[in-house]
């Protein structure tokens, strides 16, 4: 009673709206599934609150059976190296298919996983979520011996029910990219950032211009793959700027949208350095993106420099630090 008491206060002197959080709903929750809802959550103010109180309120049952049953959402991370991306690939190791094997090893019932989105072989993922549903009870210390049991280079950091309805993948608002390049060549970190070996460096400034120019647009047809199969090109982008360490002798490129397209921030990246070089002008990107037509000479950067870094959704639960 006490904690259920705490919680309704702390969401009334924060402004969240108490409706999810009555006393009968934070006692259910917190008996049923044991879980310190109030050391977990954390809420990000955006336009689709609303939703977030309905998803909190209801609890679901299978129809015609009557099981109860339970989504979750598992927040992790991964170095892609050795993975052919997230989804599973016939004949080939995915994260997507190391994660439902451990899953469903643990659980003893096979287990599916959706992801927040698809990231290419050899991509990385610093913040990364999935869902997945399940009609038992998740054991005790039940991502400790999940960590147990995945590879090295799989982390699961946190493991939350939401509603059934949830989606890791539509229910994204917003996702963040960046993309490591080094002029050092770096041993210890040649499969997580990109070493740039050629003799000629890029123009910094024309780099920049390049990325600038990106945000003033909302369709990106020049900068997906050709066997894409989006529906849409619209994208709504928030940022797309390069950081410079002199120091470490490092760029990196920072983007962030709603949403991307196959191949997308591979192929800025490596329009950005094109244009760096003199190889395409900046009136050329530009004509491409109001014509929403393929650049003459289009270069993907290699993917072991890029990493999904935060993803954001309307449920209140916590980001990893």
């Amino acid at each position: 009673w006490a904690a259920a008491f705490w919680l309704r206060r702390t969401c009334v002197s924060t402004g969240l709206p108490a409706i999810a959080f009555s006393r009968r709903n934070c006692l259910r929750r917190s008996r049923s599934l044991g879980y310190a809802l109030s050391s977990r959550l954390v809420c990000w103010k955006n336009p689709r609150a609303e939703k977030m109180n309905l998803l909190l309120q209801r609890s679901v049952t299978l129809p015609d059976t009557g099981k109860f049953i339970m989504r979750y959402f598992a927040e992790l991370s991964y170095q892609g190296t050795h993975y052919f991306g997230w989804q599973r690939q016939p004949g080939q190791i995915s994260v997507q298919e190391t994660l439902e094997q451990a899953f469903s090893t643990i659980l003893g019932v096979p287990i599916a996983m959706t992801g927040c989105g698809r990231t290419d072989t050899g991509v990385h993922a610093r913040q990364y979520f999935a869902h997945f549903d399940c009609e038992k009870a998740l054991p005790e210390a039940f991502e400790r011996r999940l960590n147990k049991f995945l590879p090295t280079d799989i982390s699961i950091h946190l493991i939350i029910p939401v509603h059934a309805e949830a989606h890791a993948r539509f229910d994204a608002y917003q996702r963040s990219y960046e993309y490591h390049l080094s002029f050092r060549k770096m041993p210890f970190e040649q499969n997580t950032c990109y070493w740039y070996g050629h003799a000629k460096r890029p123009d910094r400034h024309l780099v920049q211009s390049a990325a600038a120019l990106l945000t003033a647009y909302a369709e990106f047809f020049p900068f997906c793959k050709s066997e894409g199969a989006a529906k849409t090109m619209h994208c709504e982008l928030t940022r797309a700027a390069w950081i410079f360490d002199e120091e470490a002798d490092q760029w990196v490129f920072h983007i962030t949208a709603n949403r991307f397209l196959r191949g997308m921030v591979r192929l800025i990246v490596g329009t950005c350095l094109n244009v760096g070089l003199g190889k395409t002008s900046l009136d050329e990107v530009r004509h491409a993106l109001d014509t929403q037509t393929l650049l003459i000479k289009s270069q993907s950067a290699p993917p072991q420099g890029l990493f999904l870094t935060e993803v954001l959704y309307p449920f209140p639960f916590s980001k990893l630090k």
